[in-house]
């Protein structure tokens, strides 16, 4: 899928959240030297209850090392969030409703 596909389907699940009244945000990430001040600072944006982290960062084997920096960022600063984990960009609600 190409960027601007997948940034659409992204922008439509942000939307989903908004139709089950979640108040929701997201944030992109890249996997690269930005990644720790980018998730940091979206974690300490507020206290969150839920943290979905996504397929493109989980999926790809050669991106292991990646998400397991991003799982130990949100355990340190987002310690009272639960972390759920979608199948798609499609269903990052029902990952989230599940810890809800």
């Amino acid at each position: 899928m190409d960027g601007d596909a997948m940034r659409a389907v992204l922008d439509e699940e942000l939307a989903r959240f908004g139709d089950h009244a979640i108040d929701a945000s997201m944030t992109l990430i890249a996997p690269d030297e930005s990644a720790e001040s980018t998730v940091v600072a979206a974690l300490s944006a507020r206290d969150w209850d839920v943290v979905v982290i996504g397929g493109g960062i989980r999926k790809p084997e050669p991106l292991v090392t990646f998400f397991e920096q991003v799982v130990n960022l949100v355990r340190r600063h987002a310690p009272g969030a639960s972390i759920a984990f979608n199948t798609s960009g499609g269903d990052s609600v029902e990952a989230a409703r599940r810890w809800l």
